[in-house]
């Protein structure tokens, strides 16, 4: 009897189990794929966010789109935060510090709220890369115990009769480790440049802080004043 060698031959000439955990690393590994694409489009808006963020920052012009609320994404929810707390205006005997922290805090807190919608996936990745060479190994027990099994059977411990199913379990090992490595590079480059991007937002956070504290506590000495 001939075997084909095939990648198509090997799965369907494989146990009914092994055949199962070839499926699912498959699916697996189309799904982490999808969840790579899907992240690469978000974290290049994120990214072109913390340009403009940083942009606006250097040339401290966030005082006058403080109070806009028509920006979108990241940068929007982050000034619309900061544009309450400037609405609130600074407490009376609260010092031009204590203003600033509680701006930063503000908006640290809105753009922690905006990283984490970009979280969602991460941990599936991580999963697949951790999970999915011990499911291919599963596999290949599996098929290596089944083909020793037919082996027994036949009383043929050929190198014709042993190889073909060897080789079909050891395809559930391979589809592992495809499905995992991926998973694992681009888990670790994303979360990478989420970390990256939560300092390049909160370097700038701080310093636009600083403008905003600023102006509350110019607009509150003038308003003081014109009520003497």
């Amino acid at each position: 009897m001939t075997h084909e060698f095939s990648f198509m031959a090997m799965v369907l000439d494989a146990d009914p189990i092994v055949q199962l955990v070839m499926a699912l690393l498959v699916l697996a590994s189309i799904t982490c794929w999808a969840i790579m694409i899907e992240k690469a489009a978000k974290f290049r808006r994120v990214r072109r966010a913390a340009s403009a963020f940083e942009t606006a920052v250097k040339a401290d012009a966030l005082l006058a789109a403080g109070g806009k609320t028509t920006i979108d994404g990241l940068q929007g929810a982050i000034l619309a935060a900061a544009a309450r707390e400037k609405r609130d205006g600074q407490d009376i005997g609260e010092s031009r510090h204590d203003f600033r922290a509680r701006l930063e805090i503000a908006m640290r807190l809105a753009m922690a709220q905006q990283l984490r919608q970009v979280e969602p996936g991460l941990p599936f990745l991580a999963t697949v890369g951790s999970a999915a060479p011990f499911v291919g190994l599963f596999g290949t027990v599996w098929g290596i115990m089944n083909s020793f099994t037919a082996i027994a059977g036949s009383n043929d411990t050929s190198l014709a009769v042993v190889a073909p199913g060897i080789a079909e379990a050891l395809f559930a090992t391979a589809l592992g480790l495809v499905a995992a490595i991926p998973a694992v590079i681009a888990y670790n480059k994303l979360s990478t440049d989420l970390g990256r991007l939560a300092q390049r937002f909160n370097a700038a956070i701080s310093e636009a802080a600083r403008q905003f504290a600023r102006g509350g506590t110019h607009a509150a000495r003038a308003h003081a004043e014109a009520g003497q």
